[in-house]
């Protein structure tokens, strides 16, 4: 079925930079497993001891990396076709926190190919299908850091292990639809007895805008019901040790993204504009426990929350971009039936994360200078307002990208 050239070129074929590359069946020539190396070393200078997005209980890798020199994401990605049926691809991160080398799991997945009608199923750990950001790997971002909506909401990425079946509609335009089963333990869901109470949904519907110009939308559902939910990210800074668990709790997530790409006559290597945003809101509720060192408190929890960022990155010369992103979470939490030991109502919404007294937001820029589509120089500011005292953070990166590549993703 004929579609317009521009956006599917996008889809299919690589730009001159690392603009959104995902662990999207890399296969090549010279390797028998491809195998892809990214590294990722950066420069930290922020003033604020602890992560803390109001409102919002905490979990997965939601946090700031280490002050100073640190290592960011590095990732290994070991992928080939099995057979003529098969696809499958290994990923592990290599990250530094607190001085702590962690070496972890990340996709871990086969995929069908050649299946016909569309269809194309995914097995195994992998990035969910839901939003636009949320199955780019941290090195193909735009930003030295996640939105605050993907902090909150996601710990980061909703990452999880189930299936997944995609279905790509013949129709002139771009339209696919998406439905995975997964255990539902990865945030924003938790540990449950079957390991299969996450559900999602999405639909993507793209096309081009003249010659020039392209366009996707995407729509969102997730869902899961879970037993115990630990709050996760990580602090840096004398932080007491405390235990924050939600039980017996069921959480439902609803997202739409918009991006659109322009780009002179369909060419992105002299001038290029992407404009991107996303909206979330979830409803989430259980029974919210909370200890510290001696103190302790327990509440039912009821929570509403809804965020959005809104970003602009513009190459305006070949090898240098400049991006803009402005972001912003808001939550309404209900916290009834309090009873503490040694802590207030006040103090427990404020240690558990929960209370929503404050709408975090945050405006970063960025500058980032790539000589080749294998390496990016990068430099961004941000004016964090997360919390009740604001923040300025700065950031340097690099990521340097070895071996095999993918086709990049829209």
């Amino acid at each position: 079925m004929h579609r317009n050239n521009l956006f599917m070129v996008t889809v299919l074929s690589a730009t001159c930079v690392i603009e959104a590359q995902a662990v999207e069946q890399v296969t090549g020539n010279k390797y028998n497993p491809a195998i892809s190396l990214i590294l990722d070393g950066r420069y930290s200078d922020y003033n604020t001891e602890e992560f803390r997005l109001p409102g919002f209980q905490l979990g997965g890798e939601a946090g700031l990396p280490d002050k100073g020199f640190s290592l960011g994401h590095n990732e290994l990605i070991i992928s080939a076709n099995v057979d003529d049926k098969f696809y499958g691809s290994f990923g592990a991160a290599v990250a530094q926190q607190d001085g702590e080398t962690l070496f972890e799991l990340e996709e871990v997945f086969i995929e069908t190919l050649g299946l016909g009608a569309g269809f194309n199923i995914k097995a195994g750990q992998f990035y969910s299908g839901i939003g636009y950001l949320n199955a780019v790997h941290d090195h193909a971002h735009d930003f030295t850091d996640v939105p605050l909506v993907y902090a909150g909401m996601f710990g980061n990425h909703l990452m999880d292990t189930g299936v997944q079946v995609r279905w790509l509609a013949p129709t002139v335009w771009y339209t696919e639809f998406g439905v995975e089963v997964m255990r539902g333990d990865g945030f924003p869901g938790g540990a449950n007895d079957n390991n299969n109470q996450g559900r999602s949904v999405f639909a993507k519907l793209g096309g081009d805008l003249g010659v020039s110009s392209s366009w996707q939308a995407g729509l969102s559902y997730y869902q899961s019901r879970f037993d115990l939910r630990e709050a996760g990210g990580h602090a840096h800074g004398d932080v007491a040790a405390v235990d924050n668990e939600l039980l017996d709790g069921d959480v439902k997530v609803a997202g739409l993204d918009l991006v659109y790409k322009w780009a002179p006559q369909g060419n992105p290597t002299q001038r290029n504009l992407k404009l991107q945003f996303e909206y979330f809101w979830r409803e989430e509720n259980g029974r919210a426990e909370f200890s510290g060192d001696v103190n302790s408190a327990e509440a039912n929890y009821d929570g509403k929350q809804q965020g959005y960022y809104i970003q602009a990155v513009y190459q305006f010369m070949p090898q240098w971009r400049a991006g803009l992103r402005f972001d912003q979470l808001q939550a309404d939490n209900q916290i009834t039936n309090f009873v503490g030991s040694g802590i207030d109502q006040e103090e427990f919404e404020r240690e558990s994360g929960l209370g929503s007294n404050h709408d975090p937001q945050r405006t970063s820029v960025m500058v980032d200078y790539s000589p080749s589509e294998f390496s990016r120089l990068r430099m961004q500011y941000n004016r964090d307002e997360s919390q009740s005292q604001s923040d300025d953070q700065i950031y340097l990166q690099f990521i340097m990208s070895l071996g095999a590549h993918g086709a990049h993703k829209y």
